[in-house]
């Protein structure tokens, strides 16, 4: 990996053998995938910017067919691009035709391509739909994202492709940074290969103890929780911590459809749900979602710092509200953008009531 090396030569021919050998090593992990050099930047901070659920609901998918995707993230393009590193859960398999929406989902190809052209750099896949269509459409859904040079994790093919992805190590800024993905459970599956990463300790375990051995930055997203409740239950607190103790820096998760509460363990951030990303779903809770902005600071031979956690809270918007397609918009876009005044006032009376609840970080 790349962790101030500049730094790390100049020491290394000023050194004497006996003070080199007091420095701090970087680690040196076998990463999944080649460097990209939007990875390559200044080692100063690092920023990693990640979005909820996104979901290939039959709506959803109408829209892509009838207007193309550009409209989905168009608001947040730039938040994306700009990101060190964005991740996003990709919450369907790509079963091939005929595609289906809930409750047995099956998305284009063309779904996470764009995905990836608008920013993305690491899907996650590890959730209750993946086995949808059985283990052949989580092997294509495999297949495919590899045709398409996209980086996942949650999923793999067989053992190498297993150690590769779980955890997936990936060099961002200067430092190696470990992903990690598990599901509660799956609608579905068999055979041991294609194999998803479930939520257990004890299968967890070694793979959070190679994460926290072979990176700097241990990022765990669970894909957890009860649905449509806006507060973590025990479980996913008993989880939490299991976590924290074997190694996550930061815990983000997934599924429960809306915003969840924020939790601070043993000074470890535990965000519990941003809700969706993209999604055709009515309840108005599950169309207000927040995307998580995390920033690190390091400096060789210092610990890494984490800085105050940022949101951007969004509103779900379906064709036609906002843009002709669906869109991901602001909270604080003007209201006179919007197509469809009534959903403009729907958005506003929902922040406010999360807001009361406590669920609406302000910087």
């Amino acid at each position: 990996m790349i962790r101030r090396w500049s730094a790390f030569i100049l020491s290394l021919l000023l050194a004497s053998p006996a003070a080199f050998s007091q420095l701090p090593q970087p680690k040196i992990p076998d990463f999944a995938v080649p460097m990209n050099l939007k990875w390559m930047g200044p080692s100063d901070t690092l920023e990693v910017f990640v979005v909820g659920d996104i979901m290939s609901h039959g709506k959803v998918m109408k829209s892509a067919e009838e207007h193309g995707y550009s409209s989905f993230f168009k608001h947040i393009e730039d938040k994306i691009a700009g990101a060190d590193l964005a991740i996003g859960n990709m919450e369907f398999p790509l079963a091939g035709k005929p595609y289906s929406g809930y409750p047995s989902f099956s998305g284009p190809s063309s779904f996470p391509k764009y995905l990836s052209e608008v920013g993305f750099d690491v899907l996650l896949t590890a959730n209750n739909h993946i086995f949808d269509k059985g283990g052949d459409g989580a092997s294509r859904t495999i297949r495919r994202l590899k045709e398409m040079d996209i980086l996942f994790t949650g999923i793999s093919s067989d053992a190498a492709d297993d150690s590769l992805r779980n955890p997936l190590l990936v060099p961002s800024r200067g430092i190696c940074v470990a992903i990690v993905n598990f599901t509660y459970g799956t609608g579905g599956g068999g055979g041991r290969w294609p194999k998803v990463n479930y939520m257990n300790k004890d299968r967890l375990k070694p793979i959070l103890q190679k994460a926290r051995r072979k990176a700097d930055l241990v990022l765990v997203f669970p894909h957890w929780g009860n649905e449509y409740e806006h507060f973590h239950s025990s479980a996913q607190e008993d989880f939490a911590r299991f976590l924290v103790e074997n190694g996550a820096d930061a815990v983000i998760g997934g599924h429960p459809h809306v915003i969840q509460d924020i939790q601070y363990i043993d000074g470890v951030p535990v965000v519990y749900s941003l809700g969706n990303a993209i999604s055709n779903q009515n309840d108005l809770p599950a169309r207000l979602e927040a995307a998580l902005t995390l920033r690190v600071v390091h400096r060789f031979g210092e610990p890494l710092k984490l800085l105050p956690l940022h949101f951007d809270y969004l509103w779900c918007t379906k064709a036609g509200m906002i843009e002709d397609g669906c869109a991901a918009v602001p909270v604080d876009t003007p209201d006179s953008l919007w197509r469809d005044a009534v959903d403009y006032g729907k958005m506003i009376s929902t922040l406010s009531s999360l807001r009361k609840k406590g669920l609406i970080l302000e910087d």
